[in-house]
């Protein structure tokens, strides 16, 4: 199992450019699966969840082709060069699918170890009527139903069974080889990112019109729905969690270029306050950054904004801002326009060196806060008041973070960890990086361009 050996105490300074963003990819990616023409995606980064996907359409008999350079994580967790350089274009054509493969043992096994193959549920069933699903997996970071994507496509004229013995569900729509799908008014039960997306992709070639009322609206659910209208759909309310969707008899090629990853700009400004010397983030698409850039703020991080760029001065300190009645600040996540519950462990660690207290109240997952018992043994100061609250107590950079041996349990508390190794005394360990490398593309070689001292151990 490869690992990070991270020796604490570098400052960091330079400009750093954010990758193309995860959870966008996973969503356009799977659209290309609505037509039998070309699609073509920029921006697509180089991180373990994306190449098992395309992987995984490969498997399927999508045609996959490399348009420019980039670098491929192998299994093993070392890079591979394709064609060089960071930016990566693929084409996708799905014109000829192996859609038996789909029922298959193989095909079920490697669904249940990426979550994100969630999502070619809703374009199978919106163009071919039948989709298969096994449990997905992912983050351990509490319960993550589904039920919103089966309601959803329930609703639409869907039927599904589990099969005992395999822990798998079929879902079928199917008239004579194609979708007999039909549009409809839902309501959702929870303003799910991944359920709204997956909905929109089944309904876009529905018979008549779908309204999606309590849809996510998020800067990625806005960049698949202007896509898949450039595909030749009809989505209308784009932004707002209103999505009307007009059904059209089928969708052709288009080109797409991912927004940057906002979850990897955050983490970015974290580590700029952490261990920073002044750094200057490229290009982060400021008006899809939402709340997130005052998030930071609020804990008494300096940003910047110049251009399109972020810039993140050295702080010798950082104050945590109360509430206008002088109460304790209490940070906690919402679906957007809220704060994004993918940043509440960076900021949390952010937290451990500011001065004053926080209250974090992680609302959607149960699980997710668990790690601070590692930052708690590396010295910190939290109370961890159940599995969704907890209240950090800033050291004012007058007591540094002890290093410390960890594995990371997840992608946000991974770089979270990350975070606070690079800023402890000593030298830490972190195993299970694997975890990293689902959502951050080589992220050793990035920050030790800018000073940090990481190193990978296979």
């Amino acid at each position: 199992m490869s690992k990070f050996i991270i020796e604490g105490g570098h400052a960091l300074q330079g400009d750093i450019t954010p990758q193309g963003a995860k959870n966008e990819a996973l969503e356009v990616i799977c659209a290309t699966l609505l037509t039998d023409e070309e699609v073509t995606i920029s921006n697509v980064p180089d991180i373990l969840d994306i190449n098992n996907l395309i992987r995984l359409l490969k498997d399927i008999g999508v045609k996959v082709r490399l348009e420019e350079g980039g670098r491929t994580r192998d299994e093993g967790g070392k890079m591979r060069d394709e064609r060089g350089g960071n930016g990566r274009t693929f084409t996708f054509r799905a014109d000829k699918l192996d859609l038996d493969y789909l029922s298959s043992d193989a095909f079920v096994h490697k669904c249940a170890q990426l979550r994100g193959s969630v999502l070619m549920i809703g374009p199978l069933l919106g163009r071919f009527g039948k989709a298969t699903v096994a449990k997905p997996g992912g983050d351990k970071i509490g319960r993550r139903r589904l039920d919103t994507h089966f309601l959803g496509f329930h609703k639409l004229g869907a039927t599904y069974s589990r099969i005992e013995g395999r822990d798998v569900y079929e879902l079928s729509a199917n008239d004579n080889g194609s979708s007999s799908l039909k549009g409809c008014y839902m309501l959702l039960d929870e303003a799910s990112v991944t359920g709204t997306a997956n909905i929109i992709m089944a309904a876009v070639m529905a018979e008549g019109t779908t309204t999606i009322y309590n849809a996510a609206c998020e800067p990625y659910i806005q960049q698949l729905c202007h896509m898949l209208n450039r595909m030749g759909a009809n989505i209308s309310g784009i932004g707002s969690n209103l999505i009307t969707i007009v059904g059209v008899k089928s969708l052709h090629g288009t080109t797409h270029r991912l927004l940057p990853d906002m979850i990897e700009i955050g983490s970015f400004i974290a580590m700029a306050a952490m261990v920073g010397n002044g750094i200057r983030i490229k290009d982060v698409s400021i008006r899809n950054l939402g709340i997130i850039p005052d998030a930071f703020r609020r804990l008494g991080i300096t940003i910047i904004e110049e251009g399109d760029d972020l810039v993140i001065p050295h702080h010798d300190t950082y104050q945590i801002d109360s509430f206008i009645d002088g109460t304790i600040m209490t940070l906690s996540d919402a679906p957007w326009p809220g704060l994004t519950p993918d940043l509440l462990s960076v900021l949390l660690v952010v937290a451990t060196q500011a001065q004053g207290s926080v209250l974090f109240h992680q609302k959607m997952f149960e699980s997710r806060l668990f790690f601070v018992d590692k930052l708690i043994d590396m010295g910190a100061q939290i109370i961890l008041c159940d599995p969704h609250r907890a209240v950090v107590v800033g050291h004012d950079h007058k007591i540094r973070l002890r290093a410390a041996r960890m594995s990371s349990p997840d992608i946000r508390a991974g770089i979270a960890l990350l975070i606070a190794a690079m800023s402890a005394d000593g030298t830490s360990e972190i195993s299970n990086i694997a975890q990293i490398d689902r959502g951050y593309q080589d992220i050793e070689g990035r920050l030790n361009a800018l000073g940090a001292r990481i190193t990978r151990v296979v």
